[in-house]
């Protein structure tokens, strides 16, 4: 009985370590565990609205205070000898129509090693339709120039109904999980660290700087997940 168990739990054993592992390109982990003189700069690219652009009681920008530079910094902690560089194309108020029009000008000409995409609060004054194009537009765009991409699903909004299938968010959110998956580009998904965050409890308030920004333990949620990849 126990050499008929054995292959299932050597299956279950395999599945369950590459569960663990690190979903950021193995390509790039080699290049973050380099070390001097054989590493070289590594460049995150932040690309979307408001939020990541660092806006947090407009038009106060806390940079410092938003999850592009505390991701860079819970990454950095995690490869001490790195070079990693945080580069921010967000714009507040564009939404994603808008940012793919301006994809491969601003983004991709940067030569990123990675792109991080954040748009989703915005896009609930978009048609759904055109929200799919634009993220699917950007998805391929990199993966043609071999560039890594990371969909976000958005962070909170005063007012959201968390568990309603007609929140425009959780509407959002779907259809950027849906195009990650159909395109095979890597999700952050914020969405629901929030959500967990809010029904462990934490009222929304305490995460929020005003209706649309998360404050700094809001950042915090969106910071932490995209580190997780790596």
């Amino acid at each position: 009985m126990k050499w008929l168990l054995l292959p299932f739990l050597l299956l279950f054993a395999s599945c369950a370590g590459h569960a663990r592992e690190p979903q950021v390109p193995a390509a790039l982990r080699a290049e973050l565990a380099k070390t001097w003189p054989h590493n070289r700069t590594i460049h995150l690219v932040f690309h979307g609205h408001s939020v990541p652009a660092g806006y947090h009681r407009t038009p106060e920008v806390k940079p410092f205070d938003s999850y592009p530079l505390m991701a860079l910094g819970k990454i950095q902690k995690a490869h001490p000898h790195a070079v990693i560089n945080s580069i921010v194309t967000a714009i507040g108020g564009e939404d994603s129509v808008k940012g793919a029009a301006r994809f491969e000008k601003d983004v991709l000409t940067l030569r990123p090693d990675i792109v991080f995409i954040d748009y989703a609060l915005n896009d609930r004054r978009v048609p759904v339709e055109d929200v799919e194009k634009a993220w699917r537009s950007m998805a391929r765009a990199a993966k043609k120039k071999g560039v890594p991409v990371v969909f976000l699903t958005p962070t909170g909004s005063r007012g959201a109904q968390i568990d309603s299938p007609d929140e425009p968010l959780e509407i959002r959110a779907a259809i950027i999980r849906k195009v990650a998956a159909e395109e095979g580009v890597l999700l952050a998904d914020v969405w629901a660290a929030w959500k967990a965050e809010l029904k462990r409890g934490v009222k929304q308030d305490r995460l929020l700087a005003q209706a649309n920004h998360p404050n700094r333990k809001g950042h915090e949620i969106a910071a932490k997940v995209i580190a997780d990849l790596f």
